[in-house]
């Protein structure tokens, strides 16, 4: 393996190759990868990989790279897979181990279709996502608060949290109509909760994050600015969570914590529906 550069953990090259979109193969193999924390990955995705042409053009890329990388695949052409897993150092095609045990199973072969797996198979779900993303947007940061009424939860918490990209994911992902609703100054400087939010108690869940980690993130967007100051994320934070303890409101930490797996959390511990 190589060593990266000014670091004394190895470097391997990585790539996520799909005849569709590559997101099923960015996220397994992304999964896996990350149980090897002293191996530095520098990762590609190579999308639309559904012809031999463009498998060559991969190929050809594989062929200047220092060693062979590994390669986590999602090809349903044949072809397009041998020319791929012949080039890779270690090639993981991700469907075979699952796909003549499935055909077995159900007494059937599998449909060689490209991208089934992000096609449109339930319109109403599809439309519910859709909805839930449109929702998430128009009442992003406190907009709309007269449509809190039909949100299944309203997230809570400081600027700069990770309020919103939660929302999107949850919508997103889930089809769940997230809204967000950012505590100001005046918000803090009592334990009630703000008169937007009293009537939908049921529905609030907050963030908070560690005050050091708030300061980082608002000195990049806002940097020397009172707002960015680390005094005053101190303050904030401590008095958002004495906010949501007082009210009883249920919060998690958002400082180590991906986006990804803070929706999973407030989906399970909000009990709420997946619309997908």
């Amino acid at each position: 393996m190589v060593e990266a550069q000014g670091s004394s953990r190895p470097r391997r090259h990585v790539f996520f190759v799909s005849d569709h979109t590559g997101v099923t193969a960015e996220v397994v193999g992304q999964s896996l990868l990350a149980r090897f924390d002293h191996v530095e990955f520098e990762t590609a995705t190579r999308p639309f990989v559904s012809t031999v042409a463009r498998a060559r053009e991969v190929v050809e890329e594989f062929s200047r790279l220092p060693e062979p990388p590994i390669v986590f695949s999602t090809l349903t052409d044949p072809e397009v897979r041998r020319l791929v897993a012949d080039a890779a150092g270690l090639h993981l095609d991700l469907f075979e181990p699952y796909l003549a045990r499935l055909e077995q199973a159900l007494g059937q072969p599998a449909a060689p279709v490209v991208g089934a797996a992000h096609s449109i198979r339930d319109l109403s779900r599809y439309q519910a996502r859709i909805d839930a993303i449109e929702f998430s947007l128009n009442t992003d940061d406190g907009s709309n608060v007269r449509r809190y009424a039909h949100a299944e939860v309203i997230i809570v918490g400081v600027s700069r949290v990770g309020k919103s990209p939660t929302c999107l994911y949850l919508a997103m992902n889930y089809g769940v109509k997230a809204s967000n609703f950012p505590l100001v100054e005046e918000d803090l400087e009592t334990d009630a909760l703000p008169k937007a939010l009293a009537p939908y108690r049921e529905k609030l869940f907050g963030l908070t994050i560690d005050p050091k980690r708030l300061h980082e993130l608002r000195t990049r967007r806002s940097p020397g600015t009172s707002y960015a100051a680390l005094e005053r994320c101190e303050f904030e934070v401590t008095r958002a969570e004495r906010l949501f303890r007082r009210n009883s409101l249920p919060f998690l930490d958002t400082t180590n914590v991906s986006v990804e797996e803070l929706a999973s959390q407030v989906l399970v511990r909000a009990n709420l529906e997946r619309h997908r």
